[in-house]
């Protein structure tokens, strides 16, 4: 069984024990987050599809912890006008365990 389910603005392929990193979330180690925005629901070759979203429908995690990324170098030049500019980024990422998809 599994679900595509919309995450933090970007859609995820989900399934029951998987662990994905998600961009960060504001809730704290062991809550429960329930996410209803699902679009599909794979229950061995019974699918289920929204229009845009399945009603009832709600995919819950439990929240793992919180990590930062990989450092990401922002380089900006402009040649020959001597400017230079080096940034480094990390993104705040949040690690969730899917414990259950439900359709009703």
């Amino acid at each position: 069984m599994f679900a595509i389910v919309t995450i933090a603005g970007q859609q995820f392929k989900v399934e029951v024990g998987q662990k994905i990193y998600v961009h960060q979330l504001s809730n704290e180690n062991g809550d429960v987050v329930n996410f209803d925005q699902v679009h599909l629901v794979d229950d061995n070759g019974a699918v289920s599809l929204g229009k845009p979203t399945l009603p009832g429908a709600s995919v819950s995690a439990t929240v793992l912890n919180r990590q930062k990324g990989d450092k990401v170098i922002v380089f900006r030049k402009k040649r020959r006008k001597g400017f230079k500019v080096k940034n480094g980024h990390r993104q705040c990422f949040t690690k969730i365990e899917v414990t259950s998809i439900s359709t009703k």
